[in-house]
Formats: C-alpha cells, sequence, structure tokens
C-alpha cells in the first residue's frame, strides 16, 4: 500500500539523489556514444573497441556510487519501509518530463535492491511495472529520426545525398557519387513491382550506429503500403583513400543479422532511447525490445524488459523447467522452458576431472565474452543474481539434478510468505535458446544424406562451423573446447559459440606439432605420450574428436583443412601482434556495393 502522506524529511532527497545518479550515467554513456563519432573519423579503432568495452562497466560504477551516497548521508538501509514508500512516490514525480524514464525505473530498482533485503522486493519499493509511459516521447530539437521526400525513382541519388550529408561526417568520401550511384541502383531493384504513392520517403533515424570499424545509417523506405528496412554501412577503404558506402541492407532478415544478440552492442547517441527502440522494432517486429535495448549498449533496460517478459510468461504458461536437451557439460547445469526461447545456466558446485578451474575463473570467462566483439559467433548472456521461479513450474528431474550439482547455490524458501515456495538461484546466466550443432548434425544423418535437402543441410553447417571458429580467430578468441556441442545453430542457419569455460586469448595459446615418436612404445601408445605445457595447443590432434563421421570429414577438410595445421593460428597471431584488427562483416558478401575496397 502506498503511503496516505508525504512526510518523511530524508524521502525528497533520497529521491534527487537517485535522479542525480541515473542522470550522471546517462550523460557519460551519451558523451561516450557522441566521441565515437571523432574516433570513427580518425579511424582510430583500438579506442573504438575500448570504449565499447569500458562502456559496459558504466552503470555499475553509478549505481555503486549511489548506494555509497545513500549509505553515508541517509544510513538508507535502516530506513523504515514507509520512507522508501514515499522515495518511490517523489522519484515518479521527478520523471514527469525525463526524457529517459524507463532507464530510471532500472537505476531505481538497482539501487534499492542493493540497499533493501531481498524480501522487500515488491512492487511497493521498487518499478515492477513501468510507472511512466515513453509512448511519443521525443527531446525538444532532437527528433528521433528524419524523413526525406524523393519525388520518384529519378529523385533517389540526390535525396540519398542528402541523407548522407545529414550525418556531416569529418572525412572526405573516396568517391561519394560513386557509392551513392549503386546505392540508388539497388534500391530501385528492390522496389521493382511496388508503385510508389504520396507518401514515398526514406527514414532513417538521426544518429549513426557505430561498432568497430564500421558506422551505419538505419531506417527504412516507405512507398504506399510496403515498408523496406534499409542499413548502409560506411567504413574506411583499405587504400586510405577515404570513407565508402559499403553495402546496402534491404530486408528484416538482414537488420537481424546487423543487430543480433552474438554481436558487440554499438555506440549511438540517443536523447530519448526508448523512440530508437520503438523505430526499430517496428523494423524487427519479431525480435524482443529487451534485445534491443541491449544492442544499443543498454544492456541493463534489456535486463529489466526480459525479467519482466519473463513473468508475464510464466503467468501465462504451465509447462515446467527441464534439463535442456543435448550432452550436459561438466561446468554449467543448464535447464529451459520449453515454450520460452532462452535457457538459463548455473555454475555447478562441484567440476569432475578433467575440468581444472574455480568458480571465479568461470566468471571472468563470461565477462571476457561480454566485454569483447563477439563478432557474430558469441552468443550474450544475461547475467542475474537472486532469481526466483516458482518451485511448482521445476521438472522432478530438474529439481533432483539442482539439489545434486548446485545445492550451495540455490535456496528453497516461501519468500513472500504466502505459501507459494520459490527456487532462488543465487547466480545465473541466460541466453538466446539455439539447436546444439551435434544434434543438428544427427538430424541431418538421421534424415539421411542420400537425401539432397539433409547432406546439403549438413554442409552448410559443417563450413558456418569453421567460418565460426575462423571468425573468432580473426577477433583474437581461442575456443578452447571445439566440440561440436558447444556449438549451436539459430533459426537462420548460422553457427554460433555458446560454451565459455575453457575460452582463451588466441596470443595466449601456444600451437604446436604434435611430436614423433621416439621408439615403437610410444608409436603404439593410445593416449599421448608428449609433454604438454601451459597453453599447449596441437591443431592436428582436432581431427580425432571432430572428423569421426565420413561426411562431416569430407566437407571440413574441402574447407577447413587449414585449422589442422599450427600455421593458420600462428599466422593470425602475428597478425594481431601487429596490431592488424580483421574485418568480420555483419551482412552477407551479395549485399556489397563495393567488394573489393575493404579487406
Amino acid at each position: 500500500m502506498f503511503p496516505q502522506r508525504l512526510d518523511a524529511p530524508q524521502a525528497y532527497a533520497i529521491a534527487l539523489a537517485m535522479m542525480e545518479g541515473v542522470n550522471r550515467h546517462y550523460q557519460r554513456f551519451r558523451a561516450t556514444s557522441q566521441a565515437a563519432k571523432t574516433r570513427f573519423e580518425q579511424a582510430d579503432w583500438i579506442g573504438q573497441q575500448r570504449a565499447q568495452s569500458e562502456r559496459i562497466a558504466f552503470y555499475d560504477q553509478r549505481v555503486h556510487e549511489c548506494v555509497q551516497q545513500l549509505n553515508t548521508e541517509f544510513n538508507a538501509g535502516s530506513l523504515p519501509m514507509v520512507v522508501w514508500q514515499q522515495v518511490k512516490l517523489h522519484y515518479i514525480g521527478l520523471m514527469v518530463g525525463h526524457l529517459q524514464p524507463e532507464l530510471a525505473e532500472t537505476f531505481f530498482n538497482s539501487v534499492t535492491t542493493k540497499i533493501l533485503h531481498r524480501t522487500h522486493f515488491q512492487n511497493d519499493f521498487i518499478f515492477v511495472r513501468p510507472a511512466v509511459s515513453t509512448e511519443y516521447l521525443e527531446a525538444p530539437g532532437e527528433p528521433a529520426f528524419r524523413a526525406f521526400y524523393p519525388s520518384n525513382l529519378d529523385a533517389l541519388v540526390p535525396t540519398l545525398h542528402s541523407v548522407i550529408g545529414h550525418f556531416q561526417l569529418q572525412a572526405r568520401f573516396e568517391s561519394l557519387s560513386r557509392d551513392i550511384t549503386l546505392l540508388a541502383a539497388r534500391i530501385r531493384q528492390r522496389l521493382q513491382g511496388l508503385s510508389l504513392r504520396a507518401n514515398f520517403q526514406i527514414q532513417v533515424l538521426s544518429s549513426l550506429f557505430f561498432r568497430n570499424k564500421g558506422a551505419y545509417v538505419v531506417g527504412k523506405i516507405i512507398t504506399g503500403y510496403t515498408e523496406i528496412a534499409l542499413a548502409i554501412p560506411i567504413l574506411h577503404a583499405s587504400n586510405g583513400r577515404g570513407l565508402v558506402l559499403h553495402a546496402v541492407l534491404l530486408d528484416e532478415e538482414d537488420l537481424h543479422g546487423l543487430f543480433s544478440f552474438a554481436r558487440a552492442y554499438f555506440l549511438v547517441d540517443m536523447a530519448v532511447p526508448s523512440a530508437y527502440v520503438q523505430f526499430l522494432h517496428g523494423l524487427m517486429p519479431r525480435k524482443p525490445r529487451s534485445e534491443i535495448y541491449s544492442a544499443l549498449g543498454l544492456a541493463k533496460q534489456g535486463k529489466t524488459l526480459f525479467y519482466r517478459d519473463l513473468l508475464h510468461h510464466l503467468r501465462h504458461s504451465t509447462d515446467k523447467f527441464r534439463i535442456a536437451p543435448g550432452i550436459q557439460g561438466l561446468v554449467m547445469l543448464v535447464f529451459d522452458l520449453p515454450s520460452f526461447p532462452y535457457v538459463f545456466k548455473l555454475i555447478k558446485d562441484k567440476f569432475p576431472a578433467p575440468k581444472e578451474i574455480t568458480r571465479e575463473e568461470v566468471q571472468a570467462k563470461y565477462r571476457l565474452v561480454k566485454q569483447h566483439d563477439r563478432v557474430g559467433r558469441m552468443a550474450d548472456t544475461m547475467e542475474y543474481s537472486m532469481v526466483a521461479l516458482p518451485m511448482d513450474r521445476f521438472s522432478p528431474e530438474l529439481l533432483q539434478a539442482l539439489q545434486a550439482q548446485a545445492a550451495q547455490h540455490i535456496d528453497i524458501s516461501d519468500r513472500d510468505g504466502d505459501g507459494q515456495l520459490e527456487v532462488i538461484i543465487d547466480h545465473l546466466y541466460i541466453e538466446r535458446r539455439l539447436l546444439p550443432l551435434n544434434m543438428f548434425l544427427k538430424e541431418c544423418m538421421d534424415a539421411g544424406l542420400d537425401n539432397p535437402g539433409p547432406r546439403a543441410a549438413l554442409e552448410r553447417a559443417v563450413l558456418e562451423y569453421g567460418n565460426a571458429i575462423k571468425d573468432l580467430v580473426a577477433a583474437n578468441i581461442f575456443p578452447g573446447d571445439m566440440l561440436w556441442k558447444n556449438f549451436g545453430v539459430t533459426r537462420g542457419g548460422k553457427v554460433v559459440f555458446y560454451d565459455y569455460d575453457e575460452i582463451e586469448y588466441l596470443t595466449a595459446c601456444n600451437f604446436r606439432v604434435v611430436p614423433a615418436p621416439r621408439n615403437e612404445e610410444e608409436e603404439m601408445r593410445s593416449e599421448i605420450w608428449w609433454r604438454v605445457g601451459p597453453g599447449d595447443v596441437f591443431p592436428e590432434t582436432f581431427a580425432s574428436f571432430l572428423l569421426a563421421h565420413p561426411a562431416v570429414r569430407d566437407v571440413f577438410m574441402r574447407y577447413h583443412a587449414d585449422l589442422l595445421t599450427p600455421e593458420f593460428w600462428k599466422a593470425h597471431q602475428a597478425r594481431i601482434a601487429q596490431g592488424h584488427l580483421h574485418d568480420v562483416f555483419p551482412y552477407d558478401r551479395s549485399r556489397r556495393l563495393l567488394p573489393d575496397v575493404v579487406h
């Protein structure tokens, strides 16, 4: 129940301190995003990647500062609950007219839940649902998107010049007229068969999207009743002669690839992030808003929306959490809800041999992935603490597994005193559910490789597996455990890595050739007989656990035999040591306007 009076003298001061905390956070967030434009213009790729990584910690830093301030100035942890109810009401008043109210609510929740005991995480004290609408929210003088109006197809070229000119990039183009002519031709081709109505327009979000070595114009083309997604990657030409429009993306699937959960977050300057999310959700209606917020660098807001979606789904479903299908790992216990497209992973209490890793080291591996460029090949993870789920939604097999393998990190209790038991997990990772690659390959084999469809699917999957490893290598990542079961297949057929407990920087590995046996006894041994030092990797041994099936071996050796040689890995180590960042494009080669100007 809300208080009838606002008479606690410190309540308003606490609310104001929390609002100042979220404002400091977003000011710094925007400053980093704004500086991305200068870094792109100056081709400061190391600085761009560093900013992407460092920005991830901004939110937790501001929350920590605010918690310290409230405890020091107000002894916040000892205040009665009636005061916190009043704090929330004052805070709602401060959100009136705020341009990022959803972020302010999440910040309030983050601070409050670090101060209050978890038994008080109720709607009276935190924002379980939004209290302030973000509909039609706009910043004065900073529209979220701008519209450009070509009168007909012949006017596309000057209109596209206006679109690109709007962003005022302070770096010359190699040949902007050439690029826009090619771009206009692709757009005309896409519009073939569509009637141009009076509403023919191109809408583009007002800020560029920066990631790694690229800047992206994102928008849509509207004509009649048709809306077509549009994204234009802008890159630096490898010859140093200026910027180029490298490609054009003109459908929803291309946008899904660009905003994939397996890629690093964008740097984009947004006065009103909800307006950007609304626009992007219109282009990708199948992508949850939580993932869009995360893709824009607002991962905490993404987590908030995801958890609300999960609670909503639990209220409207009846199936049970189960042990996830597939081969269970030695480090993580993985479960899912069949009707919900995510998996839940918690670290086991103990790791059997041959694993030699600690819980803290596993957590460090997941932080590495969060902060690194995932190049479309490593699934993003959402990390939660003290997650409470209704016990009656757990299958008996899963409950038994939790109590046997992770008892130190779960608690079963009636948290709210309403007679409903909950399973409370102290530390949980949540990822998009993918079909494990080993299961995908088995399905192809079971369907019969004499059939063209299953054989083609298997060949594509094995080709994609090797491409995934090579993309990871390009980003200075060695997967460690390269078994098929540690990779998954997305709905679009892309192969993504998702098991991180053995991941390493490529440059930390020592790639070696297997020594020749010195005598017959060594030659006949079934186990390895040579000395293996820390970080030693023997690529030729990969074949023994990857290529048992002839059809798999045939495809792998045709496209990726170089992965079995130390020379491949060492060459990439040398490239990285020289400071060269390899390009991994988030779109297919067929989308390129200029295939050969960037490498």
